[in-house]
């Protein structure tokens, strides 16, 4: 069996801690077959050891179908023989099985923490899953600059500063940033644009922000009011605020009443952060409460987020793939999954006791790098926290079941008005948006009955059709989706690769063009819609539907059908416009120096800042090229050679 390195979840680089080995035994059948997964289990089982590691079981395509730990692989993987110990659930998976990848680990714990990493970048159909395709935004405070800036942040945390957070939703981050920016008077602006002020900008005017751009403030001032954010922002709240009515109370006495002004309202602005909290949290610190509660098949888990005893929000997530798993599993997988994105503070409260509390503890202070406690609050303010999270999870759980059935109904009719066979699993909606066949864009958006699958969302640069022909490009986009398609899935087994349903914005025209390229590729049987508006849009909102056949059909101003179709067709507009007005923007801020192969942003600063423009840097001579600083001989060969091909 062959080895081969394997870095960790959270350094790539470190190829020591981890040994991953694939298994060679593959059976190339894909029906269900029970006898041929245990046969490749077992032939897997005879080669591992026991010792702490990931299981991975792959399906004939070599899809992942389950991602597990194991404090012993050998031990572990043996019990998926015993067929008649195991749940209906995993006797499907076991009988789809034909290899297994293994990686083995130091600890059990590291396992624990691979397990998460691992179902999120695969998403098994045979895990519990946790879905979210948002990030959690954070608050900023940089520490790469004389002036600190403080903004909204997403993604890897690689600037160097303080971050706070994670807020529960962008709107809950900018209304507290706006209140900060008020409170503490902090620049939110990019460097080039501190870099470039001559005179205070309209933050200054609205006292949002000191003006450290043109010196309205000194560096020592500034970091004062940094100091005072840090503290805040850390739970000393009441500090703050103590000082800010001393400086009030002292500039009033002084009749300097319009620093007076200044300060009441930032000592306002402390006062709406805090009582925007909504939940008295100041005796708990850093902490994040998780309640779960289940109905009718579906499990909630509410989520406070708590930093500094202040409450930056709460979320509700619906995990899947949740039928036959223990509630307690299912709360220990979601609380692993979150905290892959976001760092773990030194206290987890949750409302029951977890089968493997103090593996969890030790895998989440080995991702904190501090210690991380769980614990059940049993009264006082976490109690008060934890019968709160629990309310909130009853809540969303109930509005959950009653959207899903309306949804349920909504989808029905949808299949019974465009005449399908089933309501559509996955829908694929088309759309493309260009300016006179310039910068042309195709966008696909992928809505299954949860809601939008933004992750499926896909844009296509228009490259054939150069011209302002609508049908051209869109019979581009649909020749390249379904061409792929064909390739990946030509007997559509696979989940995710080929919709039931495909929508395109526009009339019998669009439509013709899809059915034309549908035909050409042998696709006879799936289901086109086109979505047209109708002859009283503006004032009704009605849409007809055209059919392939030439059928055309309306739906009632008031129908839920149509307002679901409309919502459909919006999200296909925001999206391929939002890509639109990307490429544009891209292509304003493009140089013809970019075009030239070896020219870096670095000199290709240098060459405008010399010579002025890209038209005379175009027109320059060979001995003029050389004379520009940070240009090589052979670098103004280059750029010489390519302007003057053939001499």
């Amino acid at each position: 069996m062959p080895n081969a390195k394997a870095g960790s979840p959270h350094n790539p680089d470190g190829a020591e801690r981890f040994n991953e080995e694939r298994a060679a035994y593959t059976v190339a059948r894909a029906q269900p077959n029970l006898e041929a997964g245990v046969a490749a289990i077992r032939e897997v089982v005879a080669t591992l050891k026991p010792i702490p590691g990931v299981y991975r079981m792959l399906d004939a395509r070599g899809d992942v179908l389950y991602v597990g730990k194991a404090r012993s692989l050998k031990a572990r993987v043996v019990n998926y023989t015993q067929v008649n110990q195991l749940t209906n659930r995993l006797q499907r998976m076991v009988s789809q099985c034909r290899s297994m990848e293994i990686v083995t680990t130091n600890s059990e714990a590291e396992a624990l923490l691979l397990e998460a990493q691992l179902i999120k970048r695969y998403r098994p159909p045979f895990n519990v899953l946790l879905r979210d395709d948002k990030s959690f935004p954070f608050i900023l405070l940089r520490a790469d600059h004389e002036f600190p800036r403080i903004h909204k942040h997403r993604g890897a945390r690689r600037a160097k500063g303080n971050y706070y957070g994670p807020f529960a939703s962008a709107g809950s981050v900018n209304t507290t940033l706006n209140a900060l920016e008020k409170l503490f008077l902090l620049r939110s602006c990019t460097d080039s644009f501190f870099n470039n002020r001559n005179r205070p900008c309209l933050l200054y005017q609205i006292k949002r922000c000191s003006a450290p751009c043109v010196g309205r403030i000194s560096g020592e001032d500034y970091a004062a009011l940094v100091g005072q954010a840090k503290d805040f922002l850390a739970g000393k709240s009441s500090k703050v605020q103590a000082d800010l009515e001393k400086q009030m109370a002292k500039a009033a006495e002084g009749l300097d009443f319009e620093t007076a002004a200044i300060l009441r309202d930032r000592l306002r602005a402390a006062t709406f952060i805090q009582g925007s909290q909504a939940i008295n949290a100041k005796s708990v610190g850093d902490a994040d409460v998780f309640a779960l509660r289940s109905n009718g098949g579906q499990m909630c888990v509410q989520a406070f987020f708590i930093r500094g005893g202040q409450n930056w929000g709460h979320r509700a997530f619906f995990p899947s793939h949740v039928k036959d798993v223990e509630e307690d599993q299912v709360l220990a997988n979601v609380m692993l999954q979150f905290y892959e994105e976001v760092p773990p503070p030194p206290n987890v409260l949750v409302d029951r006791k977890l089968l493997e509390t103090e593996l969890i503890e030790a895998a989440l202070s080995e991702l904190a790098e501090k210690k991380v406690a769980i614990s059940i609050p049993q009264r006082g303010d976490r109690r008060k926290l934890m019968a709160q999270a629990e309310r909130n999870a009853v809540e969303a759980l109930e509005r959950r079941l009653a959207e899903s059935g309306t949804k349920a109904k909504v989808q029905r009719e949808l299949a019974e008005f465009l005449e399908l066979g089933e309501p559509p699993k996955r829908i694929e909606v088309y759309d493309n948006s260009h300016i006179q066949g310039a910068k042309a864009v195709g966008a696909m958006v992928v809505a299954s009955p949860e809601g939008f699958e933004k992750s499926q969302y896909r844009k296509f640069n228009i490259k054939s059709a150069q011209t302002n022909d609508d049908f051209a490009m869109m019979r581009e986009v649909m020749e390249r989706r379904f061409t792929r398609a064909m390739k990946d899935d030509p007997d559509r087994e696979r989940e995710g690769v080929w919709p039931d349903l495909v929508l395109v914005d526009g009339g019998k025209g669009q439509l013709s063009s899809v059915m034309e390229v549908l035909g050409e590729l042998g696709i006879e049987d799936l289901p086109v819609i086109g979505i047209a508006k109708g002859p009283h849009h503006g004032r009704e909102g009605r849409e007809i539907f055209h059919f392939p056949d030439g059928r055309e059909k309306m739906l009632p101003t008031n129908s839920p059908v149509l307002f679901y179709a409309q919502n459909l067709r919006d999200e296909v507009h925001r999206y391929v416009i939002g890509a639109h007005r990307a490429k544009r923007s891209k292509a304003i801020t493009a140089s013809p120096l970019d075009e030239i192969p070896g020219i870096g942003p670095a000199r290709k600063r240098a060459l405008l800042l010399h010579f002025g423009t890209a038209s005379k840097v175009r027109a320059a001579a060979l001995e003029d090229l050389q004379r520009a600083p940070g240009v090589s001989d052979a670098v103004a060969r280059t750029i010489y050679d390519f302007y003057h091909a053939g001499g």
